[in-house]
């Protein structure tokens, strides 16, 4: 059995007010299945089994739900995943946005192996030197300072994790993509340039775009 499989756990993140879509995104059709299934069959392919954590609709017909405490209801992704670390029984939660469908697991599998092996506290990617806050692997030890973070009244995920680094030895850990890619160890099935991995869906726009990209139109 892998390293994934025995240390960590998956969390779909789909506790989004999806305000520009107008509807749940969560049920949004793409590429033949809702958002919600794609991204739960990503991260099974990474090898994990996971749930869904912050979710706005029932979404338990997909996976089994954590919901937010009733306290923290709508304070962001940040708060699914404290909910969702304080339900984690193994020492890693992987956590996916619902609105990422073209991140391959191959990259989030390698971010789990990374994690196990450096014991880092939080692992994000970068690319072009930008670092994206999904995906993200989180050592359920963080919980209670991230928790501290989301009543902080800055809720943002990226400080969180920065501070997370400050403040344990094993710190915060980012991969840039691109030494990912070059040696093979993460590859995208569809053969998309990284940059195109964290396009997300928030509007009507974004979903024509990225079914453009699905069906091979627009691709650099």
């Amino acid at each position: 059995m892998s390293l994934s499989r025995l240390d960590a756990e998956g969390f779909v993140l789909a506790g989004g007010k999806s305000s520009r879509m107008g509807q749940d995104k969560a049920f949004l059709e793409f590429c033949g299945q809702p958002l919600i299934q794609g991204a739960l069959e990503i991260m099974n392919c990474a090898g994990l089994s996971s749930r869904i954590a912050g979710a706005r609709s029932d979404l338990s017909d997909f996976a089994p739900v954590i919901p937010d405490l009733a306290e923290e209801t709508g304070l962001g992704p940040l708060a699914g995943i404290c909910a969702a670390l304080s339900a984690c029984t193994s020492r890693f939660a992987a956590f996916l946005p619902v609105d990422l469908p073209f991140i391959p697991a191959s990259l989030i599998e390698y971010l789990v192996h990374h994690a196990v092996v450096a014991e880092a506290a939080v692992t994000v990617v970068s690319v072009g030197g930008f670092i994206h806050n999904f995906p993200a692997v989180v050592d359920r030890a963080a919980g209670a300072l991230l928790n501290a973070s989301l009543h902080s009244g800055d809720r943002s995920c990226l400080k969180a994790f920065r501070a997370i680094g400050s403040a344990l030895p094993s710190g915060f850990s980012v991969l840039p993509v691109e030494l990912l890619v070059q040696p093979g160890q993460v590859a995208h099935s569809r053969g998309m340039h990284p940059s195109q991995w964290f396009l997300n869906l928030n509007s009507p726009a974004d979903l024509k775009q990225l079914h453009e990209l699905a069906n091979g139109a627009g691709r650099f």
